[in-house]
């Protein structure tokens, strides 16, 4: 039976917490499994919660609001021999036996795993596979949408295909709510990315694990709901997301390419900012100032 560190980041996360922990019996039905958490300098009893309702769980307290990835490291660097790695956000609420499905699903190539995720009180499956960025893309998603431009693949990071959310598709990288990664490809992998305090961590691990030779594969029989979304209204992280995104196509192309892909962002949140959408607005103008892109704001 394979052996599962399930790995969670926590930062003031005292109220989903409870429901995360309730949830986890079910989701790792027929696994080892122990849990390890790293809390990045909570200010509320994000600690006391842990330790009064999974009183066995590992703390690794950071000692400061260190990020995402480097909670990551720091929750896998306590967290012994393992098989798989089981990385979840804390507003994840797994079903039944989902963590098995996708454990069994790695191998053959497969070194990511990711289920299919649901947001809080829908039926229909959130879509969580992207496509590595292109200028191509990002013109498309600026000109058209993601949605509708998702409907052709060399037009948006997007995949909006139903088809591809029925059966195991593989994918440049996935959204990283959930995701269990073999201890195989986290040894040829090494370190999560702790530049990227929050946003394109997981495309940067994903797309380093390809390049690896370690796929990421949707497993539609694995299922979770997550409560997240706070990027889409916030217009502080919406910018940390955007200023990622074009940071991190520029560490795997030339200066050239990233101009090109920074203008066709820019198009985008300029234009969805003329529609009344203030994230949009702090993105463009993050995208304009002098020095923004080696600007790494945390929440």
């Amino acid at each position: 039976m394979s052996t599962v560190a399930v790995i969670v980041v926590t930062w003031n996360s005292a109220p989903v917490l409870p429901g995360f922990l309730a949830a986890l019996p079910d989701g790792m039905a027929g696994l080892d499994w122990r849990l390890v958490v790293a809390d990045n300098d909570s200010a509320d009893d994000t600690v006391d919660v842990i330790q009064t309702l999974a009183p066995g769980t590992t703390v690794v307290q950071t000692g400061r609001n260190a990020g995402y990835a480097a909670g990551i490291n720091a929750a896998l660097g306590a967290a012994g021999e393992y098989d798989v790695a089981l990385i979840c956000n804390p507003d994840v609420r797994m079903r039944q036996g989902c963590a098995k499905r996708l454990v069994d699903s790695l191998g053959g190539g497969v070194g990511i795993a990711v289920p299919l995720l649901y947001e809080e009180g829908r039926n229909t499956p959130h879509r969580s596979l992207r496509r590595e960025s292109t200028v191509l893309r990002a013109l498309g998603e600026a000109v058209i949408g993601n949605t509708r431009a998702g409907r052709f693949p060399a037009l948006s990071e997007l995949v909006t295909d139903p088809a591809a959310y029925r059966r195991p598709t593989r994918a440049d990288w996935a959204t990283g709510a959930l995701m269990a990664v073999s201890r195989e490809c986290t040894a040829a992998c090494g370190p999560w990315d702790e530049s990227f305090f929050l946003y394109s961590e997981e495309t940067e691990f994903c797309l380093r694990a390809r390049d690896l030779g370690f796929a990421t594969q949707l497993e539609p029989s694995a299922e979770a709901v997550h409560l997240g979304g706070d990027s889409q209204v916030s217009p502080r992280l919406w910018t940390l997301l955007t200023l990622n995104r074009v940071r991190l196509y520029g560490r795997r192309h030339g200066p050239l390419a990233t101009a090109a892909f920074r203008t066709a962002v820019l198009l985008r949140e300029t234009s969805r900012a003329a529609l009344g959408r203030p994230a949009s607005r702090a993105a463009a103008v993050a995208l304009i100032r002098p020095g923004a892109l080696q600007e790494t704001p945390g929440p």
